[in-house]
């Protein structure tokens, strides 16, 4: 079947983004999507949701903004200052493209119309470049994309290679499309793009009418429950009534272990393969017995008692040598949920239910189960969130025994409770060099929560890091700097960090009308993505939560 030419769905995505309306947005995917087959439409799924490869994979296909603006200069002729000029005109590399791609020097030898199939082959070899002489063969393949684009082709391309789509077509109104597309219900869409956890995969198995018969399996990493926040231990009594289990809230890495015919693998909240980082892990389950897919979470502890987390995130980041890693910061997995055994998935039982075949699995290794109290009434969950602060965890989760488990939602059986008022996760989107003994390092950083397919600003922190971790930062923050402007630099959204604070108040200084109060970095993030930092609607219900509302900055 011949593939479906780039250039429909680059004509789509500009209606998309050229109209508010969420209803004519998913009016304008699905009609589009109709036309495709499973191979094109798993394509442009993923296009459209700003990806160049599967969630979950640790081969992508973005390039670097240097890179890409080398390439325009080059196929379009464009001097430096040209393309800067540019750039501060739109704001935006795609936009950039489309201007300058109007005007090329260059012109492909056999004059094509670019397929999504070539798209995605040309992903495919961005991904495979790795290595030495790695850095000149991405600039001939985006090269070659370039020449066969067209000026529109060419916006959505550098979108998409970006991973800065700004076509406000957020993941919930892209499979509101798919559904609409191929006849699912909301209800068939939801659960099936849950187990698969990619777009892409989801338009594809739905375009090939498959949807609905998909089913959790091993070595298929599934999106993870969520627990929704309280402000106190009387709201969690509230919401929950009657009793329920209260577990430590870990200060780790959230893992799901699978296994199946002996082999184990470990996967990240970001569905990433992490399994080479948890040796410890993986020697724990490894063995004879059914297969099974479990949640919990990866600690560093020893002595019986957790350490700092900032010794596990160098392990992730792959900083130091992994067996020194591992000797400095041993890890303990807490299994506390299981979504998969034998053949059969559990997610559905309840939670009490599902605890006991959790034992089951974790008899016998070296994991631990997650300790588990009973609690009720505001006491009863005030004093295990003492008791869990007092042995250095972060806070509380507390869960109701009859819930099912609620695949990438944020479901109303989890609750948590910290000790900060919230933390928010965000992404930093400039920074600026200190003062002081900061002088010469980047340590000031302005971050923004998600606000539909845009960015929205809510502070800035310059407190929490390390030294060790600023110097690391500066590196980073300069290998993705988007515009340098002296002291301060626009970098490329994609360093996730968690937040802390004392309480939200409207402010004219950030674009999204509000700022975090006394804001500072708990951690960085290194196992989530901008995919996985909160929405403006967390902002304005902890805002409107506050006993006290601090109207002004």
């Amino acid at each position: 079947m011949k593939s479906a030419a780039f250039l429909g769905l680059a004509d789509a995505l500009e209606r998309v983004r050229g109209t508010a309306s969420k209803k004519e947005k998913v009016a304008v995917i699905a009609a589009y999507l109709q036309g495709l087959g499973p191979e094109d439409a798993t394509v442009a799924a993923r296009v459209a949701s700003g990806r160049t490869s599967e969630r979950g994979s640790r081969d992508e296909a973005q390039v670097g903004y240097a890179t890409l603006l080398e390439v325009l200069r080059e196929v379009t002729g464009a001097t430096e200052d040209g393309v800067s000029r540019s750039y501060l005109k739109h704001g935006d590399l795609g936009e950039v493209a489309e201007e300058l791609l109007a005007h090329k020097k260059e012109q492909p030898l056999f004059a094509a119309e670019l397929s999504l199939r070539d798209l995605e082959e040309g992903f495919a070899r961005l991904r495979s470049a790795k290595g030495h002489g790695s850095g000149s063969a991405k600039r001939r393949i985006v090269k070659s994309l370039l020449l066969a684009a067209t000026p529109l082709e060419g916006k959505y391309l550098v979108k998409a290679l970006t991973g800065e789509m700004r076509t406000g077509l957020v993941t919930g109104l892209l499979e509101e499309a798919i559904a609409a597309a191929y006849g699912l219900t909301k209800g068939e869409a939801a659960r099936a793009h849950m187990v698969l956890g990619d777009i892409g995969a989801f338009a594809g198995e739905a375009a090939s009418g498959t949807a609905t018969s998909v089913r959790i399996r091993p070595f298929r990493p599934v999106n993870f429950m969520l627990a929704e926040p309280f402000a106190t231990a009387r709201e969690i009594a509230e919401h929950f009534l009657g009793t329920a289990y209260a577990e430590y809230k870990y200060d780790g890495v959230r893992a799901q272990v699978h296994r199946s015919g002996g082999e184990v693998r470990v996967y990240s909240r970001r569905l990433e393969d992490v399994t080479a980082s948890f040796p410890e892990i993986v020697a724990s389950f490894r063995g004879p017995g059914a297969g099974f897919i479990i949640d919990g979470e990866a600690v560093p502890f020893a002595g019986g008692r957790p350490l700092p987390f900032q010794l596990l995130q160098r392990r992730l980041r792959r900083m130091e040598d992994l067996e020194e890693a591992v000797k400095k910061a041993p890890v303990t997995y807490f299994a506390f949920d299981i979504l998969f055994r034998g053949g059969e998935e559990t997610v559905d039982l309840p939670l009490s239910e599902r605890r006991r075949l959790l034992r089951e699995v974790v008899a016998g290794t070296s994991a631990r189960l997650a300790e588990t109290t009973d609690v009720s009434g505001e006491e009863g969950v005030q004093g295990a969130f003492r008791r869990s602060r007092d042995l250095g965890y972060e806070g509380l989760v507390v869960k109701d025994p009859e819930s099912p488990y609620a695949m990438g939602k944020r479901g109303s059986g989890w609750a948590k409770l910290k000790e900060e008022l919230d933390t928010l996760d965000v992404v930093v989107v400039a920074a600026e060099y200190g003062h002081g003994k900061r002088a010469g390092v980047i340590s000031d950083y302005t971050f923004a929560v998600r606000d539909g397919g845009g960015l929205k600003t809510v502070g800035k922190a310059y407190s929490g890091l390390t030294d060790m971790e600023i110097d690391e930062m500066t590196e980073r923050l300069k290998a993705i700097t988007v515009k340098d402007h002296g002291y301060w630099r626009q970098v490329r959204p994609e360093i996730v960090v968690e937040v802390a604070f004392d309480s939200v108040q409207r402010s004219d200084r950030h674009d999204s009308g509000f700022a975090l109060r006394f804001p500072r970095i708990k951690r960085i993030r290194a196992d989530k993505g901008v995919a996985d930092i909160d929405d403006i609607w967390k902002v304005e219900r902890i805002f409107s939560g506050q006993k006290l509302k601090v109207e002004e900055a």
